[in-house]
Parts: structure tokens; sequence; C-alpha cells
């Protein structure tokens, strides 16, 4: 989801096409060729909105690896509460998307994911998708394809399973809550600093012109 949101949110019209063939019935349901032009470029894909996709994934690449990273729902669900779902239902994202390109591109799409996938309420049915998208995953992938892996075991398990060499560093720690947030807001400050220097530009510019005219009318007026 990094990737759309920041790297390359016109890839958001994409996932929105995706999401509304899915769930609205809108459109061909996606397969190899437009996972491709989406995803073509990607050695992996994690996260949302893919999760929404784990059928057609693994149906359009019946060759790739797929790590399950397990945890318990409880923890899980307390978590996503206070990341994904604050920032797929806090109001100020949607205000910004009123005036800024991408988080135009972006909110609109983040809102469908989260109201499609978990089926109209996070806080309702939450856990019941939890449960729901491993049973399938469990049904889907061979299990010589798949890992089911906890964040945190190490290096060891993952690098076996993908068959490469065990890093050197040590098994990073990232995105916890806290970090999340404050990566989310610094980035809303971000782009409301660029919105606020284009409206600065627009008014100066307006204001420019407005003089020139002013200046153009006295000049006129004086000749007469």
């Amino acid at each position: 989801m990094l990737s759309a949101s920041t790297e390359n949110p016109p890839d958001c019209l994409l996932w929105s096409d995706a999401l509304a063939a899915k769930y609205d019935g809108a459109g061909p349901p996606f397969g190899r060729e437009q996972w491709d032009q989406l995803l073509g470029h990607c050695q992996a894909v994690c996260d949302w909105p893919a999760v929404a996709f784990a059928r057609e994934l693994i149906e359009a690449y019946p060759e790739a690896k797929v790590i399950l990273t397990t945890r318990d729902v409880d923890s899980w669900y307390n978590s996503v509460l206070k990341t994904v779902h604050w920032r797929a239902t806090e109001p100020s994202l949607r205000r910004l998307a009123r005036h800024d390109w991408a988080a135009s591109l972006y909110q609109p799409m983040l809102a469908k994911f989260w109201t499609s996938f978990f089926r109209g309420n996070f806080e309702k049915h939450g856990k019941a998708v939890f449960h729901d998208y491993y049973a399938e995953v469990r049904a889907l992938v061979p299990p010589e394809r798949l890992l089911e892996y906890r964040v945190g075991e190490g290096w060891e398990r993952l690098c076996e399973f993908l068959e490469v060499p065990v890093p050197e560093d040590e098994f990073p720690n990232v995105n916890d809550t806290r970090g999340f947030v404050e990566r989310c807001r610094s980035r809303m400050r971000a782009q409301w600093g660029n919105v606020a220097v284009r409206w600065l530009a627009y008014g100066t510019g307006v204001a420019a012109v407005g003089a020139v005219v002013a200046a153009a009318l006295v000049r006129r007026i004086g000749w007469r």
C-alpha cells in the first residue's frame, strides 16, 4: 500500500477498478493481464488492499510462494483499530482529498476497500473477516508453497522458504502503532503545506492580474 499511497498514487485508480469489479460487478474481474499491469514491476505484494484479492492473486500467480503472517486475533484487532481503521475513517483525510491530488486518488480507494472487505463495519466484523481470510488462504495454497510465519521469529525460516541467504543485519522491528500514526500525520502536514502553497500562488496570481487590469483601466480612463 505504501507504493500506491506515496510512490505512485495513480496505482490507486487501478486498485479502485479492481475493487469495483469484485464488490460491485462494475467491469470484468481482474486476471493475470490486469494484475501484471498493476503489479508486474513488483517482486512481492502485501498489506491492503491486496489482501482483498487473495484468491484472485493466488490463481493469477500459481507459481508464487505465499507467506501467511500469523498473530493473535485480539492483538491484531486492537492494533488495526488504532492504525488503519483510524486512517480509513478520519475526517481530516476526507477533507484533504478535496484539495490534494494524491489524497484524492488514495482516500476513495482506501474507503472502498475498508467498507467492502470488512462487510461495512470493521468493529463488528473485523475478527470474523480475519478468521475467514486465514482459512481461505490455507485452503487455496498447497503446503509446499505456504509458510505460516510469526513476525519476530527471525530470518532463518523465512530465508529458507524463499531460498535466499540469511542477511547479516538484525531482523527489523518497524511499523508499530505510534510510528504508523506519526508517519500518516507527518505526510498529511506536508500535503496540507503543498495545498497552502498552491492557494498562495493562486491568490498571488489573481492579485497580480487584478493589479494589471486595474492599472490598465486607470490608464484608459486617463486617456479619455
